[in-house]
């Protein structure tokens, strides 16, 4: 059998990702921001930056997500041409420390192949 896919054990779609929980969709806030491509994060990356702390009830969502974007936008035009950026952003999680958490984002293909971006911790692939 010479099928490109023999040798595939398991598949994991990024759309079963998303309706999982694993990665939540803010294309639609990315598109506000400038974006082009589908955009989603990785549920833990949503957790500790985008989603408030009842610690800092003067925040939002949006505006959270909204400073990742823009910043992610910057990067990403500054880059040149390159899959794959890396990029800090401050959190403030508690109402005495702002911390700088480091993010990449990816470029890359979605289900069908259409260009996507991921937003994620630099260890998560």
């Amino acid at each position: 059998m010479n099928d490109k896919h023999s040798d595939l054990i398991f598949a994991y779609t990024r759309a079963e990702a998303i309706a999982d929980g694993v990665l939540f969709d803010v294309t639609s806030t990315a598109r506000e921001a400038g974006f082009r491509y589908p955009v989603a994060v990785t549920d833990s990356v949503w957790h500790d930056c985008v989603s408030v702390p009842a610690a800092v009830p003067w925040q939002d969502e949006t505006g959270r997500l909204w400073d990742i974007l823009n910043v992610l936008r910057a990067t990403i035009r500054s880059a040149g041409h390159t899959n794959t950026v890396h990029f800090s952003v401050c959190v403030q999680n508690t109402p005495d420390c702002l911390e700088t958490v480091r993010l990449k984002a990816r470029c890359g293909p979605r289900d069908d192949a259409e260009p996507v971006i991921t937003i994620m911790y630099p260890h998560q692939d």
